[in-house]
């Protein structure tokens, strides 16, 4: 983008993700915004006048539970600019705003999912979405693995389409991750299914050298090697996909370690009886819902030994107090790393977030979905439509 020739009061569309989370219309987590203000200051200082645009949330047609309104506040205390919101999605009133924008000032159209046009990637709302700017940059890593009219269709009508900042931060040490990762790599997962990491797996069987587990997808693997789960988050379809895994693993260079211990609940409760087992068997009415001590001690020790680290998934309900212990030690281990660290997911990065440490961490990933396609080794319709692509 530092290329892009952009003349004073050009316009320029910028598609950016501010999906961030609400509650009772204030923002709770302004990360997302905060990490497009790189390519927004430089814009400004080059004299554009910013166009920007983002979804938020899931709404079906016009929301106002779902307006931008919050957003637009927050930028505009963030950057120091003048931030105009318009009243439509690339309407008349936005049309207006944009052609009495003076150069350095930004436009924010509504929420882009307002109109139905954009997730069906439509080519007239995508060639009323080129016709607000003469240039477009795309810094929306979030949204940059859906072809949507704001990340490929606009692509089409409007060029030149560049990468922002942000964007091009998160490709290259991405896919530096999987290329030339610092040796030993080391790659932790966790989450709630081994259905959705399948693909992930498979992939970091072939690059990484130790694949630790974690998370409710343990089940899966435990099940499949005969131990009991309880009732854990697990089943059978889980269950078969892991025992091919474990196939997959005997034969890979990579080393693939399961949890040695669990801590378990009576129930899915922060006053829930909790019992740390002396091992992976979980008895008939318990659910496991964090790793143990030992597993924690014996992950930690892996991450301090490697080259480079990527992150995806708590390894437990951390967001209940008494189970949080284990993603809390895998955090405190990533964040003291001499490693090269990267971290993936929503969840995670809210992890590393509730613990105060995600500052001493390389790279927090903005995407969830786009960031584990990229690593999955899929194209991403936003990057693709781009010039540098």
């Amino acid at each position: 983008m530092r290329d892009l020739d952009i003349a004073q009061g050009q316009r320029v569309l910028v598609r950016a993700d501010f999906n961030v989370p609400l509650a009772d219309g204030a923002i709770t987590d302004d990360r997302r915004i905060r990490a497009a203000l790189p390519t927004i200051e430089h814009l400004r200082g080059c004299g554009a006048r910013i166009v920007v645009c983002s979804h938020l949330g899931r709404p079906k047609s016009h929301d106002p539970e779902t307006s931008l309104r919050p957003v637009a506040e927050r930028l505009a205390e963030l950057s120091g600019a003048v931030v105009h919101l318009a009243d439509d999605v690339a309407g008349p009133h936005t049309q207006e705003l944009v052609a009495g924008a003076e150069a350095g000032e930004i436009v924010m159209l509504e929420n882009l999912r307002w109109e139905p046009g954009e997730t069906a990637n439509d080519e007239g709302f995508a060639r009323r979405l080129a016709s607000l700017g003469e240039a477009y940059v795309n810094d929306a890593f979030g949204a940059a693995h859906r072809a949507h009219a704001s990340t490929a269709g606009v692509c089409r009508f409007l060029r030149p389409a560049v990468a922002g900042f942000l964007l091009e931060r998160e490709v290259t040490t991405l896919e530096r991750l999987v290329e030339a990762p610092e040796r030993p790599f080391v790659v932790v997962l966790g989450g709630a299914k081994v259905n959705d990491k399948v693909k992930l797996i498979e992939r970091f069987l072939t690059i990484a050298d130790e694949l630790l587990i974690g998370g409710a997808m343990c089940f899966a693997f435990f099940r499949a090697q005969g131990h009991s789960t309880g009732d854990s988050l697990v089943d059978d379809e889980g269950a078969a996909i892991a025992r091919e895994v474990l196939v997959r693993a005997e034969a890979a260079r990579c080393q693939l370690r399961l949890p040695v211990d669990i801590v378990a609940a009576d129930r899915f409760a922060a006053d829930a009886e909790r019992r740390e087992l002396d091992g992976v068997d979980v008895p008939d009415g318990w659910m496991g819902l964090d790793i143990g001590p030992a597993t924690a001690r014996l992950y930690a020790e892996r991450i301090a030994a490697a080259g480079c680290v990527f992150w995806n998934g708590p390894m437990g309900a951390f967001e209940l107090e008494p189970f949080a212990a284990g993603t809390s030690a895998l955090a405190e281990a990533v964040a003291n790393a001499r490693a090269t660290t990267v971290v993936g997911g929503g969840d995670s990065a809210a992890a590393l977030a509730a613990f105060g440490l995600d500052e001493r961490v390389d790279h927090v990933s903005t995407g969830g979905g786009a960031a584990l396609e990229l690593l999955e080794g899929r194209e991403l319709p936003g990057v693709e439509a781009l010039d540098d692509a």
